[in-house]
């Protein structure tokens, strides 16, 4: 059974893939910001805009929260919904 990692050898193994997504976040938000029209109230914006908060902050589970950030609530009657047949 391998030992885990402690946290300085996450950093060293992880650090340069998390820089460059990091750069390519903040550069597909300039391309944003520079492209002509307003998506100010666009809620998916407001959406980024929640996640780039979750990843600032130190609570934990920060994975988790961005995915629920972007995803639907539960919907009992989903099959309903999209006219399936019931199981």
């Amino acid at each position: 059974m391998p030992i885990p990692l402690d946290a300085p050898e996450v950093l060293q193994r992880e650090f340069l893939e998390i820089r460059a997504r990091l750069l390519q976040v903040a550069a597909s938000l300039d391309r944003l910001g520079r492209a002509e029209g307003s998506v100010a109230s666009d809620p998916r914006l407001a959406k980024i805009h929640e996640a780039l908060a979750i990843l600032a902050d130190d609570e934990t589970d920060r994975a988790e929260r961005i995915q629920l950030t972007f995803s639907r609530a539960y919907d009992s009657q989903w099959q309903a919904t999209f006219k399936l047949p019931a199981k």
